[in-house]
């Protein structure tokens, strides 16, 4: 029987590679991620074998979803075998992976065959040149539009995320749910938020819920929709004259601290409870000094029974963004 931990842990969200093939301005800003930036060596990232071990604890407190992160993890070689791993676990209801969709043309299918139940593709602009400066690579739309269509193709669920800057692709708003609806596309979009601390965010360029929802009712109608389960971080809606969902991520205008069931495994094996906490816990070194299941099992509840983020609902009393937090290369969103 799983364990009843004082507030739900559901979901974990796992790091497998700290790099990506982009350069996007929220989470790998190319004047920081540069050609000589200083990735981590192979044998500070967790081994498959490691990655089975802890999901497979987690699995026994509670976790439900499992969702692979990066940087790019379609850059970690033979990923699907992971996956293969993951999903005879007993209790694991979802596994998903978030990607740039680059890579799913030559993955989908081979993905969708070890088990992966759908992807969430980040896509900030559906505008060929915008979209390419805000990679930092000049990589337009359509290598994008080919991993969507790929994965649509291998029968993978799909997902779209688009973070939203004020002043940078805030036009995009109406032209990427146009895209989304006709393509029966799933869109999540996402306040720009204050991840790591090589982003330069400011409060100013926040494109809120409100805002965005505002700008959207101008050219369709929605209907509310109630929530999949206790947790879930979007707040969803979908079009009154198709069952297409929007969901938007409001953890800067209507934060969600209190709901949260979300761990998160870092590409060196740190466990976070806080997106935005630079304070992660070594069960990497832990376990490879020799930990059993069971030392490795109570060490994570009781990190878990004695979190008390609550970063976003603090953002909007103190308005302060001064504390260190992990970079989102390391963590994943």
């Amino acid at each position: 029987m799983k364990d009843q931990l004082n507030r739900p842990l559901r979901d974990l969200r796992i790091s497998v590679i700290d790099r990506c093939n982009l350069r996007c301005q929220y989470c790998m800003p190319k004047e920081i991620f540069g050609p000589d930036y200083p990735f981590l060596p192979p044998s500070e990232l967790l081994t498959y074998e490691e990655i089975e071990r802890i999901a497979k604890l987690f699995v026994q407190l509670g976790v439900e979803k499992i969702r692979l992160t990066g940087g790019e993890p379609l850059l970690r070689k033979d990923l699907p075998l992971l996956i293969e791993r993951l999903v005879p676990l007993e209790g694991l209801n979802d596994i998903a992976l978030t990607t740039n969709g680059i890579f799913l043309p030559k993955y989908a299918d081979d993905l969708k065959k070890a088990g992966l139940k759908r992807v969430n593709i980040s896509l900030d602009s559906i505008n060929d040149e915008l979209f390419g400066q805000m990679n930092g690579r000049n990589v337009g739309v359509t290598p994008v539009k080919k991993g969507i269509e790929a994965a649509k193709k291998a029968g993978l669920g799909i997902k779209i995320n688009m973070v939203i800057k004020k002043g940078m692709n805030d036009s995009e708003i109406i032209p990427m749910a146009t895209y989304c609806k006709e393509n029966e596309l799933e869109l999540r979009f996402i306040e720009y938020m204050d991840v790591g601390s090589t982003n330069g965010w400011k409060m100013k360029d926040v494109i809120t819920k409100r805002e965005i929802y505002n700008q959207l009712q101008e050219s369709f109608e929605f209907e509310p929709v109630e929530a999949d389960y206790f947790g879930e971080v979007a707040k969803k809606y979908k079009y009154k004259d198709s069952n297409v969902v929007v969901g938007f991520i409001t953890s800067v205008s209507e934060s969600f601290c209190s709901s949260c069931t979300r761990a998160r495994l870092s590409a060196n094996g740190h466990l976070y409870t806080c997106l935005f906490n630079g304070n992660g816990h070594n069960i990497r070194d832990f376990m490879r000094q020799g930990a059993t299941d069971t030392e490795l099992l109570e060490y994570i509840r009781t990190i878990w029974r004695n979190r008390q983020d609550r970063y976003s609902d603090e953002r909007k009393e103190e308005a302060t963004t001064s504390r260190t937090k992990v970079e989102m290369s390391y963590i994943g969103g």
